[in-house]
């Protein structure tokens, strides 16, 4: 029979567990969520004129035959043909360097040596 002097036991576990799993979704998803606000930008003057640096690109085959443009170079001369041919080039411009993937590593990294050496500091290494 039920009395009223009975105390019925509440178990809060359910909510507890509730509760984590709804704090554990709003922490993984808080740092993605951005916000944005409406900026009004000032006009810019339209006479100025952005001149992209130029890129140079050098590939050097499994043969370890280098082509710069249309030139070609063996591997063991390309130090100092490479630099009697930078004095063309602007040194401030971008070189890309293509190699194949079975080259050796110490030929890519002579390769890389003698472009740095010629005065060209920004040098990349193309992948795919």
């Amino acid at each position: 029979m039920f009395s009223w002097d009975d105390s019925p036991d509440l178990n809060i576990t359910p909510l507890v567990d509730v509760m984590l799993v709804l704090m554990a979704i709003l922490m993984v998803t808080a740092p993605t969520i951005t916000f944005q606000e409406q900026i009004a930008l000032p006009q810019g003057s339209k006479t100025v004129k952005v001149v992209k640096p130029k890129t140079l690109t050098i590939r050097m085959d499994k043969d370890q035959k280098i082509y710069l443009g249309k030139d070609t170079y063996a591997l063991d001369t390309f130090a100092d043909d490479f630099v009697n041919q930078s004095a063309k080039f602007d040194k401030n411009s971008e070189v890309y360097i293509r190699a194949d993937e079975t080259l050796r590593y110490k030929n890519v990294m002579y390769l890389l040596k003698s472009v740095k050496a010629a005065g060209f500091e920004k040098v990349s290494l193309i992948t795919l």
